[in-house]
């Protein structure tokens, strides 16, 4: 089925994959659902991406955009084409997922612990020392089943070569994965006969599936545990998904005012008196919890947290200090960890990385400044970075000297022109650069992944800037076998 029959206009460009069309023919996977959308005219496309819209609108599914200096927030912009994944694809992408979360739980065990790979010198004793994150207020704590990443969103990216590649490792707390149950929703109410007639496998088991981790973390002898999910409150970004997974979860949604600890013990306030807490899903950073321990100034937290957690009576999700396994410069050694802790090659690539506190590495990247990225080691949203092949002579005058200042905190990689799918956008289907974050839930029982993820749209031609909070999409993720 030739793509000039099918998508007058739609082209391919030349070096970069796209995941619909290979020589301007489509690929097997995507065949069913353009047959389905070759019987529908754009009147009725344009039809679809109203009703989207309006019931992203009437359910509220909002995201705050800081670029613009409003900070105010926004639909959530949803692409009507779903993006497509094979099962075979998929499998692959599993299996690095969970052979990755592995290491990274072994490495977080180990630095908080007995420190084996800095004595081994696998990873660089100055390397932790220096990340921010790297908390020590936590160290020699036992968590509940060893296992510190209970929820990831791991960011991967496809090159010109058709390979996923990981980008980066969000293991604090990540976002976004409310997005992708309501794209879902969405779809089903727009497209109902072509998500069923394409085998799509589900992601709506995903809060049932995190709220049995959660019961499980909780400390023994506990029949019937109290679960809350802790937020920052009305004003945070993220704030949707917060009510979001409460409300599917079943679990109360709090705030630090909402807290107490006595005795080493957290507590709920309620109408009825105060009810003992034994596990807290938190979506608030790890200086703004306890400000005894992190932060005096924050009023987000809990007084006495972290001596409950120190003492087990209370699990806390994420765990405390996951933020050292998310520093851009720890994620070079990935790689190193899966064969030191694991004695694997990985399954997934990392994307090539330099480490600017290295001087030959720095001279690498600054002769090369058109084919890098550059990247704050512990800033995520896509801000603090420097794209080599846009930044101004006078940009870089300015940015250069930072850099050398302050090398440990920089990161470079080379710019991966990302792949691409169709969009219906203006009317036509164009091409966008994507990419995709898988969530994975870690919990007594092993790793489970849910098929598909968020696929994230930089909507703008040409933008390699897939982030929500910078004005990206997203769109339905199908794996399909």
């Amino acid at each position: 089925m030739g793509l000039e029959n099918l998508l007058p206009g739609y082209r391919c460009t030349d070096g970069i994959w796209d995941e619909m069309c290979d020589t301007n023919q489509i690929r097997a996977h995507y065949s069913k659902v353009f047959a389905a959308l070759k019987e529908l005219d754009v009147a009725a496309l344009q039809q679809k991406d109203r009703l989207a819209a309006e019931l992203f609108m009437n359910q509220g599914i909002t995201f705050t955009v800081y670029s613009d200096n409003a900070g105010i927030e926004r639909i959530f912009p949803f692409d009507i084409i779903p993006r497509i994944i094979t099962g075979k694809e998929w499998e692959h992408v599993e299996n690095g997922i969970k052979q990755r979360l592995k290491a990274l739980n072994h490495f977080l065990k180990d630095i908080y612990h007995e420190q084996q790979i800095i004595k081994d010198k696998v990873v660089p004793a100055a390397l932790i020392a220096s990340c921010p994150h790297y908390t020590r207020e936590v160290y020699g704590i036992k968590v509940p089943h060893d296992i510190y990443i209970h929820i990831s969103g791991i960011d991967l990216i496809r090159g010109d070569d058709g390979n996923f590649y990981v980008l980066e490792d969000n293991l604090r707390t990540p976002s976004g994965v409310s997005y992708m149950l309501e794209n879902r929703e969405v779809t089903k109410r727009i497209f109902p006969e072509m998500l069923s007639a394409n085998h799509v496998r589900r992601v709506s088991n995903y809060p049932l599936l995190l709220h049995e981790i959660l019961l499980q973390l909780a400390p023994p002898q506990i029949s019937n545990p109290t679960v809350v999910l802790l937020t920052p409150g009305v004003y945070n970004s993220a704030y949707y998904e917060h009510t979001f997974l409460a409300r599917q979860m079943g679990v109360s949604l709090v705030e630090g005012r909402d807290l107490v600890v006595d005795h080493h013990k957290v507590y709920m306030k309620t109408t009825n008196g105060l009810e003992q807490v034994h596990v807290i899903y938190r979506r608030i950073d790890d200086e703004y919890l306890d400000p005894l321990i992190f932060r005096p100034d924050s009023a987000l937290g809990v007084p006495g947290l972290m001596s409950a957690y120190r003492k087990g009576t209370v699990a806390i999700v994420n765990a405390v200090g996951n933020g050292v396994a998310d520093d851009k410069a720890v994620y070079a050694y990935v790689p190193a960890m899966i064969r030191y802790y694991l004695n694997e090659e990985p399954i997934l690539s990392n994307v090539p990385t330099y480490e600017l506190s290295q001087p030959d590495a720095r001279k690498y990247v600054f002769d090369n400044i058109q084919q890098m990225v550059i990247k704050r080691t512990n800033q995520s949203g896509g801000y603090g970075m420097i794209m080599g092949n846009k930044v101004t002579e006078e940009e870089w005058a300015a940015a250069r000297p930072a850099i050398e200042a302050d090398s440990r905190n920089f990161i470079a990689q080379p710019i991966i022109k990302l792949s691409t799918v169709p969009c219906f956008i203006d009317g036509v289907f164009q091409p966008r650069h994507v990419d995709l974050r898988p969530y994975a839930l870690c919990g007594p029982q092993g790793i489970q992944i849910v098929p598909g993820g968020l696929t994230r749209v930089a909507l703008r031609p040409g933008s390699l800037v897939v982030n929500s909070s910078q004005g990206g999409g997203s769109k339905d993720t199908w794996v399909v076998d």
